[in-house]
């Protein structure tokens, strides 16, 4: 018999192995029961989005005008972890990937300031930079896909935007969108004769429309880990009307 097989043979006829099996028993039910333990746990992983823009520059413009500038910028801040860019005509959008365990409110800070104390080497024409703050929860877990041989993309459109509103009404669910589909459009006949007699342009009337259906950002305020932006419509100056 090995010393292996001696060791096993006092421990079975040692006495104090029931209580050494029962003290063991003790200890793991502790450790269980006191272990912290969560269904979903909360996963801090920054993801900012930075959008810009320059009217009227080509893709290669904004990559080397607007891009490469903020994507230098964005890797001097700390705990960055990769920096994603996109480049389209005249639309920059810079995606800032924080690593896993940085502070979500730190680091909308952090690339505010960034972007801020840089903001005087912007090109000519550029506008002021966006901020968009994502989290772990931002990531979409349901698609719902409507498909029919009846309906067309632009009637399934509508199911689908009448569909949003009732998911929106269940508890726990962030944000919806709809994709697909033409979205819906009004046509506006002018009557040249009242227009006359109103005194009213042609262009007055396009520029009421625009402001009609446009959003001004008056500014943005942070509630627990997230930014929130804050748009109100904007009040035409004149109101017009033509049938």
């Amino acid at each position: 018999m090995g010393i292996a097989g001696r060791i096993a043979s006092q421990f079975l006829r040692s006495k104090l192995t029931p209580l050494v099996i029962a003290a063991s028993l003790a200890v793991g039910l502790v450790a269980v029961l006191g272990t912290p333990r969560e269904e979903e746990p909360q996963i801090s992983v920054p993801m900012i989005d930075v959008l810009a823009a320059l009217p009227g520059a080509t893709p290669a413009e904004v990559e080397n005008l607007i891009v490469r500038p903020i994507e230098r910028r964005m890797y001097e801040i700390s705990g960055v972890d990769h920096v994603y860019s996109t480049a389209a005509d005249g639309v920059a959008l810079v995606t800032v990937r924080f690593r896993v365990g940085e502070d979500q409110e730190q680091s909308v800070v952090k690339v505010h300031a960034k972007l801020f104390s840089v903001m005087d080497q912007a090109p000519p024409g550029a506008t002021p930079p966006l901020v968009k703050p994502h989290s772990i929860d931002d990531v979409p877990i349901l698609t719902l896909t409507l498909h029919s041989s009846a309906y067309g993309s632009d009637e399934l459109r509508q199911i689908a935007i009448h569909l949003e509103d009732e998911v929106r009404t269940i508890p726990d669910v962030a944000e919806t969108s709809v994709i697909g589909g033409q979205p819906r459009q009004m046509r506006v006949t002018l009557d040249p004769v009242r227009m006359m007699a109103s005194g009213v342009t042609a262009g007055e009337v396009a520029m009421a429309l625009q402001a009609g259906n446009a959003r001004l950002q008056a500014g943005e305020f942070a509630a627990g880990d997230r930014v929130y932006l804050v748009r109100a419509p904007r009040s035409p100056s004149r109101s017009a009307s033509a049938a």
